[in-house]
């Protein structure tokens, strides 16, 4: 039973490995700082923890997705992040394409009803 439970667990684990870059795609049209996010995410659902969205951010940025910038006026300085443009096109193909999968996932898991 608890290694059914572990192997469960596993699973959603990937399963939600692959929503992260569209969940944070998806708030990221305006600039939000790192601790916001992981508030605004959990806040719809999304549980991410920091240490997972940091680098996840710093990828995207490599990638081109997002930019960054620094605000020092206040107390204690943040980073800032906003999709680019070409974040906003590839943010949109996925979204497409996930619209794609989940129709077809829809039809697949519930087809034996």
């Amino acid at each position: 039973m608890a290694q059914e439970r572990e192997l469960l667990s596993a699973l959603v684990l990937e399963l939600r490995r692959g929503t992260l870059i569209l969940s944070v795609l998806s708030q990221l049209k305006d600039l939000e700082y790192g601790y916001s996010l992981v508030q605004k995410l959990n806040q719809k659902g999304v549980a991410i923890d920091p240490s997972t969205l940091y680098p996840l951010l710093r990828r995207l940025e490599k990638q081109g997705l997002l930019c960054s910038r620094w605000d020092t006026s206040e107390t204690k300085p943040r980073k800032y992040y906003q999709r680019t443009e070409f974040g906003d096109t590839v943010y949109a193909s996925l979204k497409q394409q996930w619209g794609q999968m989940t129709k077809t996932m829809e039809e697949l898991l519930w087809e034996d009803k």
